[in-house]
């Protein structure tokens, strides 16, 4: 039988073709579309953004004026602003509404998720608010708690962040605080005048608990808080000081609600007790004493989430990551592996990094300034008796603490150790704040001055073989302290051994690591240990630091270094509210700790980071940086570093 080809089959033919002809011009619609469908995507998350802000406006029952960035002008009068809470006749400092410095939804390419990732230098041992002792707990804690006040990024200003509202006692023994009454905690419930109470009297006061740095400071300045009503708090000071504002604006407040169900020995024994109001908060909380097996411990990346009931607004990351890797080099390339958003360089790796690399700039922040939280390094000599032995080191002379100083050539250490990055330091104040004395210059590198002065102290080489000894016969040797896990901190060991052999010292090195750090200074087991102070505030209190009653365990003059002029320019400098004097008074100062060398001051460093440009909004601030307003933007970011 014969097949044929008809026009019926020549019909389903041409059916067949038309159909596949449809399906392939959909496909391609369809790829076309895809750009055009993502971008409405980014600009609905855009949109639920903003309203997720407005909700949450109207879910707390307040509806205001459009806010004001902080620093920028005042918001208009809303009805929350009456001012029954205040004590009459004393002016009430109403403050803009709390939001970004610079809003990240009006940055181009913002877009909301991801994740930012972080390396700590050094492990943490607790991220508990006031039982944590270094630098890492306190990023970590900045990110999830929050204060009365804060320093404006821009302007350096002090602004309200919980308080809307505060007065100020003309003569200095009283400030009374009001809260927002939108502020809330990341559980929901709303931040109250006796969470405040409860933060400073019940959980920073209270002895049981181990947070001695902090409460050996307020005990010598605060008087007491009382709760007004709800939403207002007073604080009450023994003295008119500079800093009263500071201390009662600028410590993390706690949530009573949360901290008050576990007794001060679950307290002290947690390392990731941390609960607050700020824009992130902690991936896993326990929410009860029998869940307190399930927080943060040592050895573990620290996983931060977005707080979704953070009063303010919403940070457009999902979350934010750190992780602890201590060898310099290992950063680095952790960096370059793309396993890390930011990294803090050595100086000699970002020079290089911009010298060798031509296009670094081009996928990459190389990020370099001098702000707020610029710090100085130095050595500490243990002026007292040493640990629980009670020993003395040679260190107790101040002739040999500036002998010290003059064997060390610290512009040869900045040129050689951190490739000319940084400059001498002459003092416990950062060169650009008027605290710091003009008229005085870092003493220069001088061999012959140090072992004149150390002869006058009684050292010198008395049986010629090369190493000093006193009248008895005891050679002069001492232990020099550093934190293990970097290059830079070798090479400064190196250095110093080096200088000081050739002066005919001997230099035994300790490494540590750097989790047993506290503990050694607590206990003040070292002879010569190195170390470094940032601030947290444009001006500092030097009383915790350098005054001769912070030598109790637990506080910070950990040198042991006792100065009855240092003390008297201190409380003098505390009590002089008039700015202009009190610089001149902490002029005086700094020449004294400068004569007396409790420390020796080697580098005032500029901030040095590596950033991704997968992120946008990345602005170098005065006070630093502000990673809740960052985004991540993709790879195809070209966006600039602003200010």
């Amino acid at each position: 039988m014969q097949n044929r080809f008809g026009i019926k089959d020549f019909l389903v033919l041409l059916l067949l073709l038309a159909i596949l002809a449809t399906q392939w011009l959909s496909m391609v619609q369809r790829d076309r579309q895809w750009p055009v469908l993502q971008a409405i995507a980014d600009q609905v998350g855009a949109l639920d953004e903003r309203l997720a802000g407005v909700d949450a406006r109207l879910s707390s029952g307040v509806v205001s004026a459009p806010r004001a960035t902080v620093g920028g002008p005042v918001a208009a009068a809303t009805p929350s602003r009456a001012e029954g809470w205040a004590r009459t006749g004393v002016p009430v400092q109403w403050q803009p509404e709390p939001s970004f410095a610079n809003d990240p939804s009006k940055v181009p390419g913002y877009r909301v998720g991801g994740e930012w990732v972080e390396v700590f230098e050094g492990q943490p041992q607790k991220l508990t608010p006031y039982l944590y002792a270094d630098v890492y707990g306190n990023r970590v804690v900045d990110r999830v708690c929050e204060s009365l006040g804060s320093f404006d990024p821009k302007t350096m200003m002090l602004v309200g962040v919980l308080a809307d509202a505060w007065q100020v006692d003309p003569d200095g023994k009283w400030i009374r605080a009001h809260l927002n009454p939108r502020a809330k905690f990341s559980d929901g419930s709303p931040v109250t005048a006796e969470d405040v109470r409860w933060t400073y009297q019940d959980f920073i006061m209270n002895p049981a608990i181990d947070a001695d740095r902090t409460r050996s400071t307020l005990a010598d300045i605060l008087d007491g808080v009382e709760v007004i009503d709800e939403r207002s708090v007073e604080f009450r000071f023994k003295d008119a000081l500079f800093s009263n504002i500071l201390i009662a604006l600028g410590e993390p407040i706690l949530s009573k609600k949360y901290y008050a169900q576990f007794e001060a020995a679950q307290v002290n024994q947690s390392t990731g007790l941390l609960m607050g109001s700020g824009p992130f908060m902690m991936a896993q909380t326990p929410k009860s004493v029998s869940e307190l097996s399930t927080q943060w411990t040592p050895g573990n990346d620290v996983v931060l989430v977005r707080n979704p009931n953070w009063w303010i607004g919403r940070a457009p990351l999902d979350g934010q990551r750190f992780r602890v890797i201590k060898d310099d080099l290992a950063r680095l390339v952790a960096y370059d592996n793309n396993e890390a958003s930011m990294v803090l360089p050595t100086s000699p790796q970002y020079n290089a990094l911009l010298r060798d690399r031509h296009d670094f700039e081009k996928t990459n922040y190389a990020l370099k300034w001098i702000n707020m939280r610029s710090g100085y390094s130095f050595i500490a000599w243990q002026c007292g008796p040493r640990g629980e032995t009670g020993r003395l080191t040679p260190f107790q002379d101040g002739r040999v603490r500036r002998a010290m100083t003059l064997l060390l050539d610290r512009e040869k250490m900045i040129r050689d150790i951190w490739d000319g990055i940084g400059v001498v330091a002459k003092g416990p104040f950062n060169p650009e704040s008027p605290a710091s004395n003009p008229s005085l210059s870092p003493l220069e590198f001088n061999p012959q001055a140090a072992m004149a002065l150390l002869k006058e102290a009684g050292w010198e080489d008395r049986n010629q073989d090369g190493i000093l000894e006193n009248e008895k016969g005891e050679k002069f040797k001492f232990e020099y302290t550093y934190a293990t896990g970097g290059e830079i901190a070798e090479r400064i060991a190196r250095f110093v051994v080096d200088s000081y052999n050739k002066a005919g010292i001997e230099v035994t090195t300790r490494p540590i690591d750097w989790a047993r750090y506290q503990d050694l200074l607590k206990s003040r087991d070292f002879d010569a240990i190195t170390l470094a102070w940032s601030a947290n505030s444009p001006e500092s209190d030097p009383r915790q630091t350098y005054h001769s009653e912070s030598m109790a365990k637990g506080r910070d003059n950990f040198s042991q270094w006792s100065s009855p002029e240092a003390d008297a320019l201190i409380e003098k400098g505390r009590r002089t509210m008039d700015p202009a004097m009190r610089m001149l008074v902490w002029h005086e100062l700094e020449r004294v700790i400068a004569e007396g060398q409790p420390y020796t001051f080697i580098r005032v460093a500029p901030w040095l980071r590596l950033i991704k440009r997968d992120f946008g909004n990345v602005r170098m601030y005065k006070t630093g940086l502000s990673p809740e307003e960052y985004f991540f933007s993709g790879p195809s970011s070209t966006t600039q570093p602003g200010t």
